[in-house]
């Protein structure tokens, strides 16, 4: 994820954070200096920084379950909005999914109970309004936030935790497609109610809806595409007739094959014919700008550009990209040498010519006389 930056890494996944998130510290903290001195910025601070630790762990029980069904995941992300974990995939079967979904708010139950029977943390009506008003101490308000991230997760907003575990109970009668279509459906309409709640006076909350909404589409989209083109042939979709990079390159040459064709994504070729990295526009003219034309293209292409076989179905390209850091997938002979890319733009040009095409099939195909 862009504007994001490595911790380090955790049981082999890495953790990011997004510079936003340090935003949100220094504004808890200004916003505590101001109603109690230095004292209580720096309560604020370890208060918010101790949540999503929380938020941390709970990413992390999607990752360690994930990876019971051999699924890993490159890195999880810390954003001012909660944690994203960039799982490699789905698992096809709903009660893995189920598991996967249900994991990350049980840690976080986990976690409450731990507070609540170390530090006799209790929940009255009183204390309940002293919460709203943010008199509590500090184990008492991370037990409640904790208690208030489970119900928000478990809120059927697919691709939040709850709509994740709406899908996959679906998914048991009604099929991976249709379970998708029905989830980001009602994702949709709770993230047009949180959008509206957000209007008196939350922001924050206006953020997470279109973040739900967004998010919804894109992944009922990626479904089906998946399902559409599952048993294509990989070659009925990939660019063949493309301009290529020599791995000997300089930016000035991608600059002249970059005004000369209409390609966006030139894949970087070493002597063998074999794919070494992919150079995009952007980064054309970012290192035009920063480092000059005669800058070599393999200091500034995409490495580890995801590669399928041109024997495989088009779905498995379709994975790829939904778990790549890059969205260009390069197309390999039985010999690993390149013969085609796969661009996000071209599989939905591919998409928008069979439906197309089916859809006059359809109005074409004679009527069955009885």
């Amino acid at each position: 994820m862009i504007w994001s930056f490595s911790l380090g890494r955790i049981a082999g996944t890495e953790v990011r954070i997004h510079f936003t998130f340090l935003l949100l510290v220094a504004w808890y903290a200004i916003a505590g200096g101001l109603r109690g001195g230095q004292s209580e910025a720096i309560e604020a601070t370890l208060f918010i920084l101790a949540v999503f630790a929380c938020v941390l762990a709970h990413e992390f029980g999607h990752v360690l379950t994930a990876r019971r069904y051999g699924i890993d995941t490159r890195d999880i992300t810390l954003l001012p909005i909660g944690g994203v974990a960039n799982i490699e995939r789905m698992p096809d079967r709903p009660s893995q999914e189920l598991v996967i979904a249900i994991a990350g708010p049980a840690v976080n139950v986990v976690i409450a109970l731990l507070l609540i029977a170390l530090f006799g943390v209790t929940f009255s009506p009183e204390r309940i309004a002293d919460i709203e008003q943010g008199r509590l101490d500090f184990i008492t308000r991370l037990a409640a936030v904790n208690i208030a991230l489970v119900l928000f997760n478990l809120l059927p907003a697919f691709p939040m935790d709850g709509g994740r575990v709406l899908r996959a109970v679906l998914a048991m009668r009604l099929g991976r497609l249709r379970a998708t279509q029905i989830a980001a459906m009602i994702g949709q309409i709770v993230a047009f109610g949180l959008g509206f709640l957000g209007l008196f006076g939350s922001p924050l909350l206006i953020f997470i809806a279109i973040f739900i909404f967004i998010a919804a589409a894109g992944e009922r989209q990626m479904v089906e595409m998946g399902e559409v083109t599952r048993g294509v042939p990989m070659m009925d979709a990939t660019i063949t007739s493309l301009q290529s990079l020599d791995t000997q390159a300089t930016v000035a040459e991608a600059v002249r094959a970059l005004l000369a064709t209409t390609q966006t994504e030139f894949p970087v070729i070493d002597g063998a014919g074999r794919l070494r990295g992919v150079l995009t526009r952007d980064g054309i003219i970012r290192a035009l700008s920063e480092t000059g034309p005669s800058t070599p293209v393999i200091d500034v292409m995409e490495r580890d550009v995801p590669v399928v076989s041109r024997r495989a179905p088009l779905s498995k390209a379709i994975e790829k990209i939904q778990t790549g850091a890059t969205k260009v997938v390069g197309v390999i002979d039985d010999n690993e040498r390149i013969v085609g890319i796969l661009t996000v733009e071209n599989l939905a040009e591919f998409m928008l010519v069979r439906r197309a095409t089916e859809a006059h099939a359809t109005r074409t195909k004679p009527a069955v006389s009885r």
